[in-house]
């Protein structure tokens, strides 16, 4: 009975000891594959996962009896807020996140106040600030102007709060984020704001004067009367004598031209701008006529010749470019051209485009020569005349779109609507009818407004220039 009891409790003791080596292996294990992901995590940058595998370290190498400083450490650099709950008798970890309780509503919400006084927006905080409290940046939408206010702080009352200030077209006041409080002022031109900061406040001031003074923009033009044409001619520092311009819109009729995208075609838009250039012109004094005044087609050799008949001392064509379908959303910009033998393969290309009426039958050479002969006595005047265009038209055109108008620049081409118009000519590219946003642009009735606009200024800058 002795020996039997005596094996038992061997039997018994072996079975502990199995189990806690087994045990003891498994947490060994988990130890180590622990500190694997851990490593890898590492190298991949990944911080949740740092966080996880570190958490397993500390309760793995706990258990282990091992020195867990170093991932104790490390865990609380990747994030303070955890706290550890160590129980010491089962050897256990517990892990515990702390998140700052607000003890006040001055902590809570750190602006006080908010309000309207005279022409200035006065921001109170709980606390002294700096100026990286706020951030200001403008923004323009459709005919709006907007001037917006980033606030750092947290304010209870944005949503009750109205501000108003005479002048501003509308104050919009917004907890836009939970530490961002946005001021945004919205007016129909471009508002004079500007900031101050003062300890605990921040005031934000409009320069109302400057919006009073302010007048409505006129449109670019308006159809005058004859009776308008003498008193603005009277009026103007420029002094037209009597000069005589033909304006030729390209194309028309059976000849659409390019066509763009959504059917937008180059014998609308740069009739648009003809008619709107005849009316500036005027406006200024001088007598000018158009080669067609509807959509109807015109031959090359009548538009020319009508320049010739009213012995007219410009001629001016219009006309829009367009580029191939690989080119399309890249290839856009305004260019002016002057007669004579193109010297780049873009030139070439543009005027295969627009030469598709005349002189098909005649050689390269032979069109070469005519080109020389034809332009010799003019080339020096219509070179003029195309640069002080193109500068008038990009200046105006960049003070309402800015860098979106590229310089396509002045260049020669064979233009055939060119030949033999006996005094100074030029063929101005509008824009690229193939561009899916130069075309929209180009179709609108501001965008021709405003370059037939720079067009006139160009040529009153060139007879001024060249008496």
């Amino acid at each position: 009975m002795y020996k039997k009891g005596f094996l038992k409790f061997i039997f018994i003791c072996l079975f502990i000891l199995n189990i806690t080596f087994l045990e003891a292996s498994t947490l060994s294990n988990k130890f180590y594959y622990a500190k694997k992901n851990y490593i890898t995590a590492v190298l991949r940058n990944n911080h949740k996962k740092e966080i996880k595998y570190l958490k397993q370290l500390v309760i793995y190498g706990t258990k282990l009896n091992k020195n867990v400083r170093k991932y104790k450490n490390e865990l609380y650099r990747l994030d303070k807020s955890i706290k550890f709950i160590e129980v010491s008798s089962k050897k256990k970890i517990k892990f515990k996140k702390s998140y700052p309780k607000h003890k006040s509503k001055k902590n809570k919400y750190s602006i006080k106040s908010v309000y309207v006084k005279g022409d200035s927006i006065v921001i109170n905080f709980y606390k002294k600030i700096d100026k990286k409290y706020i951030k200001f940046f403008e923004q323009k939408k459709k005919n709006r102007y907007y001037d917006i206010f980033d606030i750092k702080g947290n304010f209870k009352d944005a949503k009750p709060t109205v501000l108003k200030i005479d002048g501003v077209n509308r104050i919009k006041i917004v907890q836009y984020r939970y530490k961002t409080l946005r001021i945004s002022l919205q007016h129909r031109y471009n508002l004079k704001t500007f900031y101050i900061i003062n300890k605990k406040q921040i005031i934000i001031k409009v320069k109302i004067k400057h919006i009073k003074k302010r007048k409505k923009l006129k449109p670019i033009y308006k159809k005058p009367t004859k009776k308008r044409y003498v008193t603005l001619a009277k009026h103007n520092k420029f002094n037209s004598n009597n000069k005589v311009i033909v304006i030729d819109a390209g194309h028309g009729g059976k000849d659409s031209g390019a066509v763009g995208k959504g059917r937008r075609y180059e014998k609308t838009v740069v009739l648009n701008i003809a008619k709107n250039l005849y009316y500036n012109l005027k406006s200024k004094g001088f007598k000018v006529y158009l080669t067609r005044n509807r959509d109807r087609f015109v031959s090359l050799r009548y538009r020319t010749r009508l320049a010739n008949r009213k012995n007219a001392d410009m001629f001016i064509s219009i006309h829009a470019n367009a580029a191939r379908r690989a080119r399309a959303s890249k290839a856009h910009g305004i260019e002016t051209y002057f007669l004579s033998p193109a010297r780049s393969n873009r030139a070439k290309r543009v005027a295969a485009l627009e030469n598709k009426g005349d002189i098909n039958s005649m050689s390269y050479s032979s069109k070469n020569i005519l080109l020389t002969l034809l332009n010799r006595g003019k080339i020096t005047s219509s070179q003029k005349m195309a640069i002080d265009i193109q500068s008038h038209m990009l200046y105006s055109l960049r003070k309402y779109y800015g860098d979106k108008i590229l310089d396509g620049g002045v260049r020669e081409g064979p233009f055939w609507v060119l030949v033999g118009a006996q005094m100074p000519s030029i063929l101005i590219e509008v824009g690229y009818i193939s561009h899916p946003s130069e075309s929209k642009r180009i179709y609108s009735k501001q965008y021709q407004k405003i370059i037939s606009k720079g067009i006139a200024n160009g040529v009153v800058a060139y007879f001024n220039k060249n008496k």
